[in-house]
């Protein structure tokens, strides 16, 4: 059966499958009209480094996650929590919490969910919590969506510009990811970071800088490098972008020859150009990943152990990819707890405990624990105070949160951030206290940020190599907050 040239092209673009292809045909016409300005000047670093989000979809609960387990009645300790939510049945015993020691907050004792332990027996690790003591993970408190510092004066009397859709999934999620509240974002910034980085820090390597392994993301979006997009390990490196619709045949390689000659004619055609160009990359990515080794720790069989054993086995191809930087993103859904709180979020926090966890140990093995840095992020966090009561009890949507960073690279295992009206970088746990964002019979415990997205983020890229002069390119609200880096991680 005779095909026309334009159904050829369209069916071998579609059997090929490459997520690549699919993920950046948006991109065309942008190619190169909207590269950002970057510094072409830094020599190619000799080092490998890193980054690795780990995506809380939903929102997750930090006022579960982090808990004081202390009674200091000169901050808020252990007993305001339990008043708060304890009747409701939505406070963690006491009794339960993982006690970590924070030297920020005078040497007090706080306490991490119970899930970031042991867990059950037979459990693969044990989970996040011992990092602590290890000096290997930190926390970055009161973290949240903001345009620019606010108070909550500055809050309830619009003086200071807010997010925009403020407590709403989608927005926030696109602010986390964008690295921008002030208006919608169509880049992320860790595409930003690729744009900026990647010609100098990655001159020759076989695939993008960036990779995600949780579908086409906004995080990763750059405006002139592609993101890879590929499946967890439940496919090989070897299987994530071949060409499907091909076989060794003599016929088959005489259509995949007849395919990649098409792809040289009308390259004066932007749109036909871009298209080439990025199936000739995905071709070119898949033919460096036929051959790798397995990695050495055993991951949770779960959709976020799955993704976090696919970037530990990139990360191990990376010397034969010629690959110095890279940015990856992972995420675990389920935080959205509305309702029946406890069992659904000791769940997946138990998750991410034990799959980062593992992550962590796979990077001690390959000998890169302080070259590549895990850190979370999520849409917000929830309100202090619980919605309904009992085995149904859930909690709202809120701001600011908590988020931790690991990796070998931390300088202390402590709370980071710009402190809060008590003096330290942990909220008042007040309702319509100082740092609530509503009053009265409203006030639900939605604590303001001190900390910015972009405050956050600039650390880890300050870290990743992106320099100080040129943070503006990635954070384009940078300005707005004077102090960009928190101190978390050690210098470039």
């Amino acid at each position: 059966m005779k095909q026309d040239r334009r159904e050829f092209l369209m069916r071998s673009g579609c059997a090929l499958g490459m997520t690549a292809l699919a993920t950046q045909m948006r991109h065309f016409g942008l190619m190169s009209a909207m590269a950002q300005k970057s510094d072409r000047s830094n020599v190619v670093p000799s080092d490998y480094r890193a980054l690795v989000c780990v995506f809380l979809a939903g929102g997750n609960d930090g006022n579960n996650t982090i808990i004081p387990n202390h009674n200091d009645a000169s901050i808020s300790n252990y007993t305001a929590y339990s008043n708060a939510r304890s009747a409701q049945g939505l406070a963690i015993a006491q009794n339960t919490l993982l006690p970590i020691t924070v030297p920020r907050m005078g040497g007090l004792t706080y306490g991490l969910h119970p899930s970031f332990g042991p867990g059950v027996a037979g459990a693969i690790n044990n989970g996040l919590h011992e990092l602590w003591a290890q000096g290997k993970m930190c926390a970055v408190t009161n973290v949240g969506t903001l345009v620019a510092p606010m108070t909550r004066a500055q809050y309830q009397n619009h003086s200071v510009q807010r997010p925009y859709q403020l407590y709403s999934h989608s927005d926030q999620v696109g602010q986390y990811q964008g690295g921008r509240s002030d208006t919608e974002s169509f880049t992320g910034w860790g595409g930003r970071i690729a744009d900026l980085r990647t010609t100098p820090d990655n001159p020759s390597g076989l695939v993008p800088m960036i990779t995600s392994i949780s579908g086409a993301q906004l995080f990763t979006a750059g405006q002139t490098t592609l993101p890879l997009a590929i499946a967890d390990s439940g496919t090989s490196l070897a299987n994530v972008l071949n060409p499907q619709g091909f076989s060794s045949s003599t016929s088959s390689q005489a259509r995949l020859a007849a395919f990649n000659s098409l792809r040289s004619i009308d390259l004066s055609s932007q749109v036909v150009a871009a298209a080439s160009e990025i199936t000739g990359e995905a071709m070119q990515a898949n033919a460096a990943l036929q051959t790798s080794q397995e990695v050495t720790v055993t991951f949770p069989n779960t959709s976020l152990g799955r993704q976090l054993k696919q970037v530990a086995r990139l990360i191990k191809k990376r010397t034969d990819l010629s690959i110095n930087r890279q940015v990856f993103f992972v995420q675990i859904g389920g935080f959205d707890t509305h309702n029946g709180q406890i069992t659904t979020q000791a769940t997946q926090l138990a998750d991410v405990s034990q799959s980062m966890r593992a992550f962590y140990e796979e990077m001690v093995v390959q000998g890169v624990a302080d070259k590549v840095t895990q850190f979370t992020m999520a849409d917000f966090s929830r309100t202090f105070n619980p919605a309904s009561s009992g085995g149904n009890v859930g909690s709202d949507h809120a701001w600011a949160n908590y988020h931790f960073v690991v990796g070998g690279a931390i300088t202390a295992a402590d709370f980071f951030g710009i402190n809060t009206s008590n003096g330290t970088p942990f909220p008042t746990l007040t309702l319509n206290g100082p740092d609530d964002a509503d009053s009265g019979s409203s006030a639900r415990g939605r604590w303001i940020p001190t900390t910015s997205v972009e405050q956050y983020a600039a650390t880890l890229a300050r870290w990743f190599g992106v320099p100080p002069a040129n943070l503006s390119n990635v954070f384009p609200l940078i300005g707005n907050f004077a102090n960009t880096d928190l101190g978390f991680l050690g210098p470039a």
